[in-house]
């Protein structure tokens, strides 16, 4: 039986999440059947924090590992080091979750280099093992251990995406923004500001979100909105809070501002 699979942990310990869906019941039931789980959404639209939310639920230590084009197998397995003149193996952050049956969590997962999406094939199928080629160990996970990992399909060009032979080896379950009073109240808890002042904030954020794949790449994240709610908490006008959290974190191209500003101001009647 699977151990530590309830509510195990203080709810004053647990980060704050509010769930949109069936998301929380999901994570469980991938959890206690030991299966991976895949997370697509957009950049800022609560994927980390729902991660960190459902490991504290559960009681289990998390391993956070944020991927880029440098990341390699070695980084997420271990490798030798030397330590007061003598060789010695490091575990890095996979293989620790895996002994410790802990979560793995791999923040935009296709920003790897392959050779690490090899290394995850192993402990994502019903082998549930981790070879260390380095050290001719084999490491079986135990039933508490869990892989998550996430993406942004709609911000990865066609070089950088999960072969079917990766993404098939996963639960999927697709994120995106709440709806507006839903963020509105999101934002209010975590930034302090009054819901109804944190209202005009997300109609920008969403209005701006409309131009993503036009002028912009991606648009404003709920992680933005709070940065913009958290100044206005503390004393800066409107205005300024929009510009430097809501705006220029958008774009360097000044017309582009320009008209992200007038986007703005439209949202804001």
């Amino acid at each position: 039986m699977l151990k530590n699979a309830g509510i195990a942990a203080d709810a004053r310990d647990i980060p704050f999440y509010a769930p949109t869906g069936a998301e929380c019941a999901i994570f469980e039931h991938a959890y206690r059947n030991q299966l991976p789980l895949l997370l697509k959404g957009p950049t800022g639209c609560g994927k980390t924090r729902f991660v960190a939310h459902m490991a504290a639920r559960l009681g289990r230590p998390l391993y956070t590992v944020s991927c880029h084009d440098d990341l390699t197998a070695a980084d997420l397995t271990g490798r030798y080091l030397l330590k007061g003149g003598d060789t010695v193996w490091a575990d890095g952050p996979l293989t620790r979750a895996v002994r410790e049956g802990a979560i793995c969590y791999l923040d935009e997962v296709v920003e790897a280099r392959k050779d690490v999406t090899v290394v995850l094939h192993p402990v994502t199928d019903d082998r549930r093992t981790l070879p260390l080629e380095r050290t001719g160990e084999l490491i079986e996970a135990p039933p508490e251990f869990m892989l998550v990992a996430s993406y942004n399909p709609g911000y990865q060009n066609v070089l950088k995406t999960l072969k079917p032979s990766t993404r098939q080896r996963f639960l999927s379950m697709e994120f995106g923004f709440p709806t507006l009073e839903a963020e509105a109240a999101i934002v209010s808890h975590e930034s302090g500001l009054p819901q109804d002042r944190c209202i005009p904030l997300v109609k920008v954020a969403r209005a701006l979100r409309g131009l993503k794949g036009q002028d912009i790449e991606e648009g404003a994240s709920t992680r933005l909105v709070v940065y913009c709610a958290v100044l206005i908490r503390d004393g800066v006008d409107y205005d300024t809070a929009l510009r430097v959290a809501l705006i220029e974190p958008l774009s360097d191209d000044l017309e582009i501002l320009d008209g992200l500003k007038r986007v703005a101001q439209i949202a804001l009647g």
